[in-house]
């Protein structure tokens, strides 16, 4: 499994921003990363289908000529 090292810093940031952080704090911080996690999911869906739409567009058009 080649994310394990990955897994294993974020298990560690967790355990040490938990150490430092009072409760909502950690909360707030909680909420706020998940929204940015959402926001670059929906940026790169984005990025994705417009992508596909332009290349079909460029398909179709080359197709018709």
């Amino acid at each position: 499994m080649k994310n394990c090292s990955d897994l294993f810093l974020l298990t560690t940031i967790a355990c040490n921003l938990s150490q430092c952080l009072e409760e909502k704090e950690l909360a707030l911080l909680s909420a706020d990363l998940m929204t940015l996690g959402d926001l670059l999911a929906s940026m790169l869906a984005r990025e994705a289908l417009c992508s596909r739409q332009s290349s079909f567009s460029e398909n179709h058009l080359s197709s018709a000529q």
